[in-house]
């Protein structure tokens, strides 16, 4: 599904979704990705969620977003809260959702200046 046309070029957007895939600022990613205002990043080493650990939360510690979603797949699915207790702990607020709405969320953000991360699993 396409999402809104960008009209900002400094910021970096979702741009489309589907089925094993997302789209942001015009690139096609298969794997996670993790989507910051001004960039994108395509080392957070996940793969999918069952596999997630404390240290693929630990990853966003360094980055401080104010919120961090994470995508979660198709279905929404949440992570025990002793794999992102640092992040708890940190004041960052975490939000899980299905990619989509992850996608969609994360771009309102944005457009809100707000300091967020989304983390999305294909």
């Amino acid at each position: 599904m396409a999402l809104h046309q960008q009209t900002d070029s400094s910021r970096t957007l979702f741009t489309e979704y589907g089925e094993g895939y997302v789209t942001v600022s015009g690139r096609r990613f298969q794997q996670a990705v993790v989507v910051l205002p001004k960039e994108v990043r395509t080392d957070w080493d996940a793969t999918d969620f069952a596999s997630l650990s404390a240290t693929h939360f630990d990853y966003f510690l360094a980055l401080k977003p104010e919120v961090l979603l994470i995508g979660t797949g198709t279905n929404q699915q949440f992570a025990r809260p002793d794999l992102y207790r640092e992040l708890i702990r940190a004041k960052i607020g975490i939000e899980f959702m299905n990619t989509p709405a992850a996608c969609r969320t994360y771009n309102i953000l944005v457009a809100e200046d707000r300091n967020v991360v989304a983390a999305v699993l294909i």
